[in-house]
C-alpha cells in the first residue's frame, strides 16, 4: 500500500470533525485541522475560497499554519491546521477540497532531479522496454520471491550515478532515501531486500548478459535521436585495478606457505623477481600485474577498453580484457570487428596503437588508422598520405574525449577499482558502467537541444 493519503475535507468528513482532529500521511506529515464558528454540512463540491497562513515552528519541527474558509452553495467552515515544511501541496483559492489535497511523499522528489531527467530521456523507464522481457525469463520459478530484475538494473544504476561504495550500503540508503525508492520503484512501506540476497540475485543478470542487453538498447536510443557519428571512432584503454592485494600474487609452481596471521599475513617479496608467467593472484586469478607508465608502481589490473563515436562522445562498444602489453591493439581490433560499417570508417587512437601490425590489420578491415604518431626512437606505421588530411587533425582533437568517459568510469561509475572478481564480472559491470555514462551523456545534450 502506497502512504499517499487524501486530505479528507470531504462532506461526510466536515461534520465529523466538529469534535475530532483530522490525522494525516501517519508517520510521513501530519497535519491537524480543527472547526471553528459554526459548523455545517457541505455536500455539493467544496472548494477553497479564502487562505491566511504564516510559518511556525516549535521543538526543532518548521511548518506552515494556515487558515482555510471551505464553502459550497449551502455554506461554509473555516479550517486551522498546517503542513509541514517542504510539503509540496500548498492549498490555494479554488481548489476542490478532497482532491487538491492529495498528498504524494514522491512529489517531494524535485523535477530537476538528475534521475527524473534520466527517466524522461528514457521516455518514463530508465530501463528499456525490451529488458524486463529478458528479465522475466530469469526469474526463479522455485524459493523464496526472487528480486525483480528490473529494480535489479535500477538498483545496479543507482549504486553507479551516486556512487555508492557497497551494495550494503545501497540497501541501507533504500530504506531512507526517498529518491531511490522511487527510482527503483519501491513504495513506501515495501521492505527493502537484504544484502546477500540482492547479490545472489544479481548473478542471474550475469547469466543472462543483461548488461550487454542493456548497453545495447541504450546505444539504440542514442541512434534514433541521431546522436551517432557513423564514419568517425576513437579507441582507447585504461588499467582498471583488481579487487586484489599484491599479497595474493604468489608463485604458480609453489604451494602457499601456511600464514601468520589469516586475516592479514606478513609477506616479504623484497627481491624477488615477479611476473605474470611465474606468479598468480590467489584471490583473483584473471587479475594480471601491470604498470601505467615507467617509475610508477605495478598493481594487479584489468584493461578496460572502448570505441567511441566522435559526434557527440558516446560509447558504442567496450570490454574488459587481462592486461599485457598487447591487449589495447587486441581489443581494438576486436571492437572493429564488432562494428556495423557501412561506408568508409576512421580510427582515432594514440601513439600505443602506432605499430606496423596494428595499422595494417586495420587498413585489412577497410578503416583509416588515424593514431598519433610515435616518433620516439623510430619510424611511425603511417606517413604524410594520412597526415595531411583535415580530417586526420580533427580526429587529434575528438579522440581526447575518450579520457572524459574514463574519467567519468573512475570518478563517478566506481571503475577506478572494481569490486568484483573475476574477468567476467568485471567485464559485467564496466559494460552496465558504460551504459549508465551513456543515459547520463544522452541527458545532457538532449537537454542542451532543448
Amino acid at each position: 500500500m502506497r502512504l499517499t493519503k487524501k486530505l479528507l475535507l470531504s462532506s461526510a468528513l466536515l461534520v465529523a470533525m466538529a469534535s475530532a482532529t483530522l490525522a494525516f500521511a501517519d508517520t510521513v506529515a501530519q497535519i491537524e485541522a480543527q472547526p471553528s464558528g459554526t459548523s455545517v454540512t457541505l455536500d455539493s463540491n467544496p472548494v477553497i475560497t479564502a487562505i491566511g497562513s504564516a510559518p511556525g515552528s516549535a521543538d526543532g519541527y518548521t511548518y506552515t499554519n494556515y487558515a482555510i474558509l471551505v464553502a459550497d452553495a449551502t455554506g461554509s467552515l473555516d479550517l486551522f491546521g498546517h503542513l509541514p515544511a517542504g510539503t509540496t501541496y500548498v492549498p490555494s483559492v479554488g481548489d476542490a477540497v478532497g482532491a487538491a489535497g492529495t498528498y504524494d511523499p514522491f512529489d517531494a522528489i524535485p523535477e530537476i532531479s538528475s534521475l527524473t531527467s534520466i527517466t524522461q530521456v528514457s521516455s518514463g523507464n530508465p530501463v528499456p522496454a525490451a529488458i524486463p522481457v529478458t528479465t522475466a525469463q530469469l526469474a526463479a520459478k522455485t524459493g523464496r520471491p526472487s528480486v525483480p530484475p528490473e529494480r535489479l538494473l535500477r538498483a545496479v544504476l543507482l549504486q553507479i550515478f551516486y556512487s555508492v561504495r557497497s551494495e550494503r550500503l545501497r540497501m541501507e540508503q533504500l530504506n531512507y532515501n526517498l529518491l531511490f525508492r522511487w527510482f527503483v520503484g519501491l513504495e513506501m512501506d515495501d521492505p527493502v531486500w537484504n544484502a546477500t540476497v540482492f547479490t545472489k540475485n544479481r548473478e542471474r543478470l550475469l547469466r543472462g548478459e543483461i548488461a550487454r542487453a542493456f548497453f545495447d538498447q541504450v546505444v539504440t536510443q542514442a541512434r534514433e535521436r541521431g546522436l551517432l557519428s557513423a564514419e568517425h571512432f576513437t579507441v582507447d584503454g585504461t588499467l582498471v585495478e583488481a579487487w586484489a592485494s599484491l599479497k595474493s600474487f604468489t608463485r604458480k609452481d609453489e604451494p602457499p606457505a601456511p600464514p601468520d596471521d589469516p586475516g592479514n599475513p606478513t609477506v616479504n617479496f623484497h627481491g624477488e623477481r615477479r611476473s605474470n608467467a611465474t606468479h598468480a593472484s590467489t584471490t583473483d586469478p584473471d587479475a594480471r600485474l601491470a604498470r601505467k607508465g615507467h617509475g610508477q608502481a605495478a598493481k594487479l589490473c584489468y584493461t578496460g577498453h572502448v570505441l567511441m563515436e566522435n559526434r557527440n562522445g558516446l560509447a558504442i562498444d567496450g570490454c574488459v580484457r587481462p592486461a599485457s602489453g598487447h591487449a589495447e591493439r587486441a581489443a581494438a581490433l576486436e571492437l572493429l570487428g564488432a562494428l556495423d560499417r557501412e561506408g568508409a570508417v576512421t580510427l582515432g587512437a594514440d601513439k600505443g596503437y602506432d605499430t606496423r601490425d596494428f595499422v595494417a590489420a586495420i587498413r585489412l578491415l577497410g578503416v583509416t588508422p588515424h593514431v598519433a604518431q610515435n616518433t620516439t626512437h623510430r619510424a611511425s606505421a603511417i606517413d604524410g598520405r594520412t597526415t595531411r588530411h583535415p580530417s586526420y587533425a580533427l580526429s587529434q582533437r575528438r579522440r581526447k574525449r575518450v579520457e572524459e568517459i574514463f574519467g567519468w568510469l573512475k570518478t563517478v561509475g566506481l571503475m577506478r577499482k572494481t569490486r568484483h572478481r573475476g574477468r567476467r564480472r568485471v567485464d559485467w559491470m564496466f559494460t552496465f558502467a558504460l551504459a549508465a555514462y551513456n543515459l547520463v551523456r544522452i541527458r545532457n545534450l538532449t537537454a542542451q537541444t532543448v
